[in-house]
């Protein structure tokens, strides 16, 4: 098994780096180098790494710690200030975008749950490219990095109540109490964490801060450790991860911490991207192409539109407007969350799983561009552009 992983990696990030080489010199965007390579070793490509959902499990843990830390740049007082200027646009544009994918997949003749589910996926953005093509100075200290991450966090708070909604439906009635009772644990994750930063991890960072490797340690179980109670409790690791990183914003420390897990991060988000191509089955692209191309058309042109109109209805500037609506103008790893759950439990079949994860992939790319050609970002392909 060692050895197996081992091969795995070394596909993925010798490959990934020759790759990523040739695209850098051909100024194309490291996300789109990711995911095709993955669909190129897959198992559904050359089948060169055929355990994709090892992958996959592994690569979730990038998820995690990319909302562990944004929730370390958010001060739970300004977290309420943006949520409250968010909530309206969040709840507006989800509602349009549900019904756009509705519309769409019922002219493509797919069941009415069908319909509502692939809906359902098409109301949130990837908070993944989203913040890693946010320059880290927007994100940090400009009102720009504050409305989307506002934006996201409640997009992602409506996917978790979507996912559990699906969890009820595709089990027993009694199961609805088990979905009272995760909203209900909410605050209870939100009050049990802020209670344990103040009276034990806070001092025990203010006795051994100086020692980096533990305070690296607790911070990595600090963060898993939320992660897996969210989990049984019955939320998520990623609410739990990002619960974990604010109740620890407040301490001094959570900037040193912050600064030294981005390339623990960054690493794990790779496999993220590569498990994502590498999990496509690419026979079933002539059924799914022209309902995927269309549904994924109508998100990249109509998703930047609204948030634009909605987010001028709130007296933002115009550039402002339309940079968060490009930024925000794709399908989220929520999408395929919701796609996997659905056709587990036999909420949908494979042909409408697969346009989910078809017109997410599609946007995930297009979008990329977009942003990489014309927006400042970290990758950017222009240095005019690029920012750290």
């Amino acid at each position: 098994m060692d050895q197996h992983v081992v091969q795995i990696f070394f596909l993925i990030f010798t490959g990934g780096a020759l790759v990523a080489s040739v695209a850098l010199f051909g100024r194309q965007p490291l996300l789109v180098v990711y995911i095709a390579l993955g669909a190129f070793m897959g198992p559904h490509g050359m089948g060169w790494v055929t355990d994709v959902d090892l992958i996959s499990q592994i690569a979730t843990t990038g998820i995690i710690f990319l909302l562990f830390l944004l929730g370390l740049d958010m001060q739970p007082q300004v977290l309420l200030r943006v949520l409250r200027q968010v909530t309206h646009i969040t709840l507006i544009s989800s509602l349009l975008f549900a019904l756009l994918g509705l519309s769409i997949a019922y002219l493509f003749h797919y069941s009415w749950i069908e319909c509502i589910i692939i809906g359902a996926s098409m109301m949130f953005s990837s908070t993944i490219i989203g913040i890693k093509l946010l320059p880290t100075t927007a994100l940090h200290h400009k009102h720009s990095g504050e409305l989307m991450v506002g934006m996201l966090l409640m997009q992602d708070l409506l996917a978790i109540f979507v996912l559990l909604v699906l969890l009820s439906a595709s089990s027993t009635g009694s199961d609805i109490s088990n979905l009272i009772s995760s909203l209900i644990a909410l605050p209870l994750l939100i009050g049990s964490s802020m209670l344990l930063v103040r009276y034990l991890l806070q001092p025990l960072f203010a006795r051994f801060d100086r020692i980096g490797e533990y305070v690296f340690l607790l911070a990595i179980g600090w963060c898993l450790g939320i992660a897996e109670f969210a989990e049984l409790i019955g939320l998520s690791k990623e609410i739990g991860a990002f619960i974990a990183g604010i109740s620890l914003a407040t301490s001094p420390i959570a900037q040193y911490i912050a600064l030294n897990l981005k390339p623990l991060r960054d690493f794990f988000l790779i496999l993220f991207f590569f498990s994502l191509g590498g999990g496509f089955d690419l026979s079933l692209l002539p059924i799914i192409a022209l309902p995927a191309a269309v549904l994924a058309l109508a998100i990249l042109v109509l998703k930047p539109v609204v948030y634009r109109y909605l987010l001028r209805s709130q007296s933002e500037h115009n550039s402002l407007a339309w940079d968060i609506g490009f930024r925000l103008g794709q399908g989220s790893e929520f999408s395929l969350l919701i796609a996997y759950m659905a056709f587990s439990t036999q909420l949908i079949g494979n042909h409408a799983s697969h346009l989910i994860q078809a017109a997410a992939i599609i946007t995930f790319l297009v979008s990329s561009y977009i942003v990489v050609f014309n927006f400042p970002s970290p990758i950017a392909v222009s240095d005019k552009l690029r920012r750290d």
